[in-house]
């Protein structure tokens, strides 16, 4: 392994390279689970500066990650070489959601190289700690066949309305009951599923 003390350009172009990306967050709470989600869709990570990135966080079927960071902001996104010479990058930081109606929200959409696929729900924005990389060897070589359009589709069959009772049923809470968009104005649950 080794540390790195900012994203340098042989970083950028290899994390900017890799079609699927994993983001680690967890509660504060001991008990509390372990969330790891793969991301995707091309031009939805940004790198913002030696020290931040960016991704689009879109309505999906859960919103841990967004319950974790509003409870206690940690947050890791690893990198594997599918494909090429093996490695992993991981960078480790402070991560908040910046929500469609937050200030500063679309200032940061400009900074990504992509139009935004229906219900985008927040961008993620991390302040990057600690960047490392190390061997990958252990991590199969795999054929990128390409991008699924299934997020797109599903989620751009929804009305508004739609959308927000969705977004209340599935993603107002995280599974060990955080505030994830339950008191956002478009997702107004305020108790947790039972």
């Amino acid at each position: 392994m080794k540390l790195h003390d900012r994203l340098d350009e042989r970083l950028r172009e290899f994390v900017l390279a890799q079609p699927v990306f994993f983001v680690g967050t967890a509660p504060t709470a001991t008990d509390g689970h372990v969330n790891v989600s793969p991301k995707g869709l091309a031009g939805s990570l940004a790198i913002l500066g030696d020290h931040r990135v960016a991704y689009l966080d879109y309505t999906a079927s859960g919103a841990e990650t967004i319950a974790h960071l509003r409870d206690n902001g940690r947050i890791v996104l690893m990198f594997c070489a599918f494909e090429g010479p093996p490695n992993i990058v991981r960078l480790h930081g402070t991560g908040t959601p910046v929500f469609v109606d937050s200030p500063g929200f679309d200032d940061l959409l400009t900074r990504f190289d992509t139009t935004p696929h229906p219900a985008l729900r927040a961008v993620i924005d991390v302040s990057v700690e600690r960047i490392s990389d190390s061997c990958g060897f252990a991590v199969p070589l795999l054929d990128y066949q390409g991008e699924r359009d299934l997020l797109s589709r599903h989620n751009g069959r929804r009305t508004p309305e739609n959308l927000a009772e969705y977004q209340r049923a599935k993603n107002s809470h995280s599974i060990d009951g955080l505030p994830a968009l339950a008191d956002r104005p478009d997702a107004g649950v305020t108790e947790p599923p039972a």
